[in-house]
């Protein structure tokens, strides 16, 4: 009796099993269309939203805007690679993307030029409808065309991180005037369809492509909601909104964009920034220095009101500042030495004395964030992905218990002084007299870093005396933007502070930052020449990442490694943004995630 049953049922269950499986793999590969993407799961808001949560949807439009900026530009083209002095402003207001980065959610994105993407589970191909309203500023409609273009013109003579990206796609095509397709197949990267998502639309018919990889201060055409109504190379620039923007009654532009007219006034000195923000003359500046922070915000204007000062509290990771080694250089080959002159940094005694005590140390590339991998030791997950660079990451950061070292915060502490000598020691290093030198050749450690400002030189001569004290003599060069940019991009320095913002969703910009590629890329965002297999092995698990769970092991696990790398020393963050701003501007009650968003600020006065 049993014979029997065992024949028949198990071949129908089996059946059952199969037709499941086979509906179950039907269904992943049915394309799926919708208003928007996420690099996990699924966008938070529904299609048909009305206007994002951290707006004021009902927000007046009218008056102007007046903002400073600590930088100047000689190009209003941000997309080649001599834009860095380009003008900052630009992107979102002028020029716009196929879609829109939520500032609420870690990685989604919406509708903007395109109307919708569709994609498959294994994310193969991205196909991208236009909005057949899309306009450029002078009338122009927006078409695949202009998408292809782009994509084109960026993937061979756009920044190294678009070049980068774009090169993997292996195939773009228009099936008509409002549809682009791109070719993902065999690539495993489910973040590469919100990169093209991201990819700004440059008008073909206005776009000087023979003149393209120069700086050009050519007033551009874009699809934005401003356009460029004043340049002053160097000193200011104005945008105007446009009242015929085709996009004013997206969901995504609802609450949006309400100044008549934005100005930035450049500056090249901080204390003359601040001056005219005193006298009135601006209306939002972000603090940076926690000296003027603390003790400079009592003048008048903030005193009768006038003027509003807030910390602003965000929840994105909190990123990295350091100054990076240049391990293109032969001296900072050996992680011994970049250890050791790492451990001569006093964060201690600088804190208390010349930054009244409001910055926390860095301790990790992704701080106050379930991204990081400081306090917590690598799980299952971790120690899986980097099984096969089993010498990446030491013992004591993949027990998550390794901090930035710690002195008494007197200036004055010689244990960190000895503890480097010792290290050096044993990479081949030794005193002579007064001076750090190679044993094999007596070669003087000599270095020279260049400093952007006078708060980064007074940071680094700071730096300067402490490698004095194990024998290092280093010099520090005040250089103005132009120079202190073009040394950065060619990666012309010995050390160099730098900033690695964190995202809550690390992905592509990684191989630009880190990546072995990028190392030998001008103006990529490698300052340190990193060229690690396992670097590269953990930006490819995060980009390959099914789940949430995958994806912040892969994140821990990359954060170890570059720790391990001791590619720069670390600095230190504020856990919230210190901004300034005139009475006669106001701000949405909420803050997304991302932080201040200027863009959704409004006048008071017409």
């Amino acid at each position: 009796m049993i014979r029997p049953v065992r024949y028949y049922v198990l071949p129908a269950l089996a059946a059952f099993a199969l037709l499941v499986w086979h509906v179950t793999v039907l269904q992943a590969q049915e394309p799926l269309v919708a208003h928007g993407i996420a690099m996990h799961g699924s966008p938070a808001l529904p299609a048909g939203f009305a206007n994002f949560p951290y707006v004021n949807r009902d927000a007046p439009k009218g008056g102007k805007i007046a903002i400073g900026l600590l930088s100047t530009f000689n190009s209003l083209n941000p997309y080649n690679l001599k834009a860095g002095t380009a003008a900052q402003g630009l992107n979102a207001t002028v020029f716009q993307t196929l879609m829109v980065r939520s500032q609420d959610e870690p990685f989604t994105l919406y509708a903007q030029v395109a109307q919708s993407i569709e994609t498959d589970a294994a994310r193969s191909y991205a196909l991208f409808r236009l909005d057949p309203r899309a306009r450029f500023s002078d009338g122009t409609p927006l078409t695949s065309a202009d998408v292809l273009f782009s994509f084109d013109l960026l993937k061979t003579r756009g920044r190294p991180q678009q070049r980068a990206a774009y090169t993997l796609v292996r195939k773009a095509e228009a099936p008509d005037a409002q549809s682009v397709r791109f070719d993902l197949t065999g690539l495993n990267d489910r973040e590469l369809p919100l990169i093209l998502a991201l990819m700004p639309v440059l008008a073909k018919h206005a776009t000087d492509v023979e003149n393209f990889d120069d700086t050009s201060l050519t007033v551009p055409i874009g699809s934005g909601p401003y356009t460029i109504s004043l340049v002053k190379p160097g000193e200011q620039l104005k945008l105007k909104r446009n009242p015929d923007y085709w996009g004013k009654d997206l969901p995504v532009a609802r609450g949006l964009f309400n100044f008549d007219e934005i100005r930035y006034d450049y500056y090249r000195d901080a204390n003359a920034w601040f001056e005219t923000m005193t006298a009135g003359l601006l209306d939002y500046r972000p603090e940076s220095d926690p000296t003027r922070w603390t003790q400079a915000y009592t003048f008048p204007a903030l005193k009768d009101g006038r003027v509003i000062r807030e910390t602003i509290p965000f929840g994105l990771p909190k990123g990295m500042d350091g100054i990076a080694f240049n391990t293109r250089r032969p001296q900072f080959k050996d992680v011994r030495v970049r250890e050791a002159l790492a451990m001569v940094f006093d964060f201690e005694w600088l804190n208390t004395n010349i930054y009244a005590g409001v910055y926390k140390r860095s301790r990790s590339f992704y701080d106050d964030s379930e991204l990081s991998s400081s306090g917590r030791p690598a799980d299952a997950r971790e120690r899986a992905m980097l099984a096969a660079w089993p010498d990446a990451v030491r013992a004591d950061i993949m027990e998550g218990t390794w901090t930035p070292p710690v002195s008494d915060g007197t200036g004055r502490d010689r244990g960190p002084a000895r503890r480097a000598l010792a290290l050096l020691a044993q990479a081949g290093y030794e005193l002579r007299g007064t001076a750090l030198v190679e044993k094999a050749s007596g070669t003087p450690l000599v270095i020279e870093i260049p400093a952007e400002d006078r708060a980064q030189e007074r940071l680094l001569l700071n730096f300067a005396e402490g490698l004095k004290r194990i024998g290092i003599a280093t010099s520090i060069r005040l250089a103005d933007e132009t120079l202190f940019q073009r040394r950065r991009q060619t990666f012309d320095f010995d050390m160099m502070v730098g900033t690695w913002a964190a995202s809550p969703s690390p992905g592509n910009e990684q191989r630009a930052r880190w990546g072995s590629a990028s190392a030998a890329v001008e103006s990529s965002f490698n300052l340190a020449g990193a060229q690690s297999p396992a670097i590269d092995g953990m930006i490819k698990a995060m980009l390959s990442a099914q789940s949430h769970e995958d994806f912040v092991a892969a994140v821990r696990a990359y954060d170890r490694v570059l720790l391990s790398g001791f590619y720069l020393v670390p600095l230190f963050y504020t856990p919230g943004q210190w901004i300034a701003y005139s009475s006669r501007v106001k701000h949405p009650e909420r803050t997304p995630m991302f932080g201040v968003n200027i863009d959704s600020w409004w006048s008071t006065q017409p």
